[in-house]
This record gives structure tokens, C-alpha cells and sequence, in this order.
């Protein structure tokens, strides 16, 4: 029982962790674009590839904080299960991103660290705190 009291400040680190890289990728995404586009690429080109990862960089940030919300509102904190799935995703989310920015990895292959590491956990998360919410038979 005493290592399960680890799980909420790893967590809590975690997503913190996975918002920061992130963020740092939405203020430097540059090099990302330039790496996903052809050698020869016009400014329309790079004006659409540019919407298309802003706008996944912006549903990141807005899953995470989906789920910190309801993380730091205390109807997920005690959700073991839960919590657990968090950490691995986010973790591995901000090592998967700390080395597509440092790496300069193609924007195309964020969406799959977007679908894995931001939206499935923000569906659970989703999914917990609706559980919590309606299905919940407190007295």
C-alpha cells in the first residue's frame, strides 16, 4: 500500500512533464516542419503543414490539461488503475517528444505520439471521471 502513495506526485510530474515538451515544440516547431516538407517546398506548403501540426500541438495541450483538471479536482487522483496508465503515457509521451524535438524527427510521425501519448489517455481520463460522475452509488 505505501507504494501506491507514489503514484499521485509521479503523475502529477508526469503531466507536467509532457505539457512542458510540448510547449517547447509549439514555440520551435521550425525545424520539425522543415524536416516533414520536400527539399523545394513553396510558402503554401509550409503554411498548411503548419496548421495541420499546430493544430494537433493545440488538442495536445488541450487533452493535458483536460486531464490535469481533472486530476488536481480530485475525482481521478485515488484511480490506481488509472493513474498508472497515465504515468506510462505520459512519460513515455515526453521522451517520445523530447527526442522528436532534439532529433528533429518529421512532423508526420507526432501524430502517432499524439494518438498514444495525449488523446487515448484524455478518453480514459474522459471516461473515469463520467464513471465517477453518473455511476458513482454514494449514499
Amino acid at each position: 500500500m505505501a507504494g501506491l502513495t507514489h503514484l499521485i506526485p509521479a503523475r502529477f510530474l508526469c503531466i507536467i512533464a509532457h505539457m512542458v515538451v510540448s510547449i517547447t515544440i509549439l514555440w520551435s516547431r521550425d525545424a520539425n516542419l522543415k524536416a516533414c516538407l520536400p527539399a523545394s517546398y513553396s510558402q503554401e506548403q509550409y503554411d498548411s503543414a503548419d496548421r495541420g501540426f499546430l493544430a494537433g500541438l493545440i488538442l495536445s495541450l488541450i487533452f493535458i490539461v483536460m486531464e490535469l483538471a481533472g486530476f488536481m479536482s480530485g475525482v481521478t487522483i485515488f484511480v490506481n488503475m488509472e493513474s498508472l496508465f497515465s504515468i506510462t503515457a505520459h512519460s513515455v509521451g515526453a521522451v517520445f517528444l523530447s527526442y522528436f524535438l532534439f532529433e528533429v524527427w518529421p512532423c508526420n510521425t507526432y501524430w502517432y505520439m499524439f494518438g498514444c501519448c495525449s488523446a487515448f489517455p484524455a478518453v480514459i481520463d474522459t471516461g473515469v471521471i463520467i464513471s465517477k460522475i453518473f455511476f458513482n452509488k454514494s449514499s
